[in-house]
């Protein structure tokens, strides 16, 4: 349950596929163009799924579908790769030549 004034995540369909611009790539046209945004809730109560208003922090009011309270980053930079640790093993040998602790 999101409250007055909690940090939330909110989507919003901008465009539908049928009113995008004649100039896009087809593939690109299929789709519809999507907005995430994150903003204070304005609405007293929420449930995630529910239409809120929300107040972004430049201060713009949006409508969307409530996905998510306190939203939290969780990207990251994939599964490790042996190669490229020694890719990087070969640059310093090329920047700096001969051993790591020389």
């Amino acid at each position: 349950m999101a409250k007055k004034n909690d940090w939330v995540l909110i989507h919003k369909i901008i465009l539908s596929p049928n009113e995008r611009a004649p100039q896009v790539p087809e593939d690109t046209k299929q789709v519809p163009l999507e907005m995430w945004v994150k903003g204070y809730l304005k609405d007293n109560e929420a449930e995630i799924g529910d239409e809120v208003t929300i107040i972004t922090r430049t201060k713009r009011e949006e409508i969307g579908k409530l996905l998510e309270v306190n939203p939290t980053y969780n990207h990251g930079f994939g599964k490790f790769i042996p190669e490229l640790l020694k890719i990087s093993e070969q640059v310093r040998e090329i920047t700096f030549g001969g051993d790591l602790d020389e």
